[in-house]
């Protein structure tokens, strides 16, 4: 069964940093993706940051809204991929989700069936 637990959420001030982290178990190999999304009030949950494969070859993509400010990043033996948070602006306040997929498709929330719980990040100005 593949668990998704995301952790690192809370409230800071703009311009502040802040990582979430999310450890994924009960897939059999390093290849599976794993992206980053984030659902504000009334809006769509957007994805944000993917990587196509933990295993340390993935490539990342972002999306525009945080590009040069957000990195994800893996890290292998502790089955844990990271989203450092820079610059945060109070339009980046959101519920962020963690999410896992077998195979990299691209970075939508269609593209990934298993899901963390949600950590809510909230940036006052």
């Amino acid at each position: 069964e593949v668990q998704v637990v995301e952790s690192g959420g809370g409230l800071v001030q703009a311009w502040e940093s802040l990582r979430l982290s999310c450890t994924v178990s009960g897939f059999t190999d390093d290849y599976h993706a794993v992206g980053w999304f984030r659902q504000a009030p009334r809006k769509a949950r957007e994805g944000i940051a993917c990587i196509t494969s933990v295993n340390g070859d993935g490539v990342a993509h972002y999306g525009k809204s945080v590009e040069g400010r957000f990195t994800i990043s893996s890290d292998n033996a502790k089955n844990t991929v990271y989203l450092q948070m820079n610059n945060l602006k109070p339009e980046d306040t959101a519920v962020y989700y963690c999410a896992a997929a077998p195979a990299y498709q691209y970075c939508h929330k269609d593209g990934f069936p298993y899901w963390g719980q949600g950590a809510q990040v909230t940036v006052s100005s």
